[in-house]
């Protein structure tokens, strides 16, 4: 997996019982698996179309580094099925504990909004990244390396 996202919890992301709000938790994963799905595909033109549960199994609260991880299931001929991860982050000691995990279904569209397919060659890319790399996404220094 690699880390898409990191976030730290502020007053306003809290809800009634002092912890994050589980919909502004889903609402970070949604956009950290759309940004990462768009990096993938090569096209901010993705939709989500189906979450998998959420169990909240750690509580997140004011002052909490999260980190949102993410991988590349499977693809589809236009749709990708991703695994997000939400771990809360110590800075302490650098220790991680799951806070919630899903999965999240896209699919590339086209300007009317219609499911397209997801080429080939960025499903090689992805492939042949994992197996280089680790991960599917390059950072800017690996990128100028290649």
């Amino acid at each position: 997996m690699e880390l898409v996202t990191t976030y730290i919890c502020k007053k306003f992301d809290i809800g009634v019982n002092d912890n994050m709000f589980g919909g502004r938790l889903m609402s970070l994963v949604d956009d950290s698996a759309a940004s990462y799905a768009s990096q993938i595909c090569d096209t901010p033109h993705v939709i989500t179309i189906k979450f998998d549960e959420f169990i909240f199994k750690k509580p997140v609260r004011v002052g909490d580094i999260i980190k949102i991880y993410g991988r590349v299931i499977t693809f589809g001929t236009s749709s990708l099925q991703l695994y997000m991860e939400v771990r809360k982050h110590n800075v302490h000691n650098g220790e991680q504990e799951t806070v919630t995990s899903t999965h999240v279904k896209f699919v590339k569209i086209d300007a009317e909004g219609k499911a397209m397919p997801i080429g080939e060659k960025v499903k090689l890319r992805y492939a042949e990244r994992i197996k280089k790399y680790g991960k599917g996404l390059l950072s800017a220094e690996e990128n100028s390396n290649s």
